[in-house]
């Protein structure tokens, strides 16, 4: 049972169902289309299912996204420190993201007024489920009744452990975003090569790598798996996918079959990192030396 707040936000990409699960309340980052404002809250009943986001980036459609508001932040923290709650706010990477230092701020304020209440932000360095690998480690250390320091301490000390390795379907997405150049969108558009990616130490979206075709890239992704290995590697690892389920079933089934993981949790990759990736975006997570 925590004996504080661990919250994230949506930038996590954790499934509903795990974050109501270890109890993690999510603050969430918007997406719009066109002047259409969307909250990213995980819930499909209360923002746009995940199906419908990706269809309509294959009709052409561009998704923007904004990080979380400073004043949001702050009023939920002031919420907590309000009812005597102590908070470890786990955040976006600061190298992708304005949202992680937005929470700073706002734990800077809400300090002042609250100088009693420990509320720590944490800068993860991660995206996506990356982000939400941290998050569910630390859960499992509060609810086995760590302190709040105690979890700081160890996401703190953990989070350059947490591996991401992905791929996407068509390079257009990166090119948009200035990841690739638009020849190198055109060329690989042409051969068939799919990017393999990583997300390094300071937090930022880097190239690694090159595949032919799809399986291969998928193949690949798993193969950076292969001898990079901490205790925790085996126990579990995270697939996210940009509407792309049999894709990340077979990445899985990799994962058990030929690497020994006790459990694969697969969940989409939402809006806000899809909105950069684009459909198909396919991506895995765990535990390793290095990143």
């Amino acid at each position: 049972m925590k004996s504080f707040t661990l919250v994230t936000d949506s930038a996590c990409d954790l499934p509903i169902e795990l974050l109501r699960e270890l109890d993690i309340p999510l603050l969430p980052l918007e997406f719009f289309f066109g002047e259409k404002q969307y909250f990213d809250t995980k819930d499909e009943k209360n923002s746009m299912s995940y199906t419908d986001f990706y269809n309509r980036m294959r009709a052409g459609e561009t998704p923007t996204t904004c990080a979380v508001p400073i004043g949001r932040i702050e009023e939920f923290l002031e919420n907590q420190a309000a009812a005597d709650k102590d908070v470890l706010y786990i955040a976006f990477s600061s190298g992708l993201s304005t949202t992680c230092n937005s929470g700073m701020i706002a734990a800077a304020n809400v300090r002042q007024k609250y100088p009693d209440r420990k509320i720590f932000v944490v800068d993860s360095l991660c995206a996506s489920l990356g982000q939400g690998l941290l998050v569910y480690l630390c859960a499992q250390k509060a609810n086995e009744g760590a302190s709040i320091e105690e979890v700081h301490d160890y996401a703190e000390g953990i989070k350059l452990n947490i591996c991401h390795f992905f791929t996407v379907d068509d390079l257009k997405y990166l090119k948009r975003g200035g990841r690739v150049s638009a020849t190198t969108a055109l060329v690989g558009g042409i051969l068939n090569i799919k990017p393999l990616l990583h997300v390094d130490n300071e937090g930022h979206l880097i190239k690694l790598d090159k595949a032919k075709g799809r399986k291969s890239s998928i193949s690949s992704i798993a193969a950076y798996f292969k001898g990079n290995d901490l205790p925790e590697s085996r126990k579990v690892a995270f697939i996210c996918h940009g509407d792309c389920m049999e894709d990340a079933t077979m990445l899985s089934n990799i994962l058990k079959n030929d690497y020994g993981f006790e459990k694969v949790i697969i969940g989409y990759a939402g809006p806000v990192i899809g909105a950069h990736a684009g459909p198909g975006v396919l991506a895995a997570f765990f535990v390793g030396g290095k990143r």
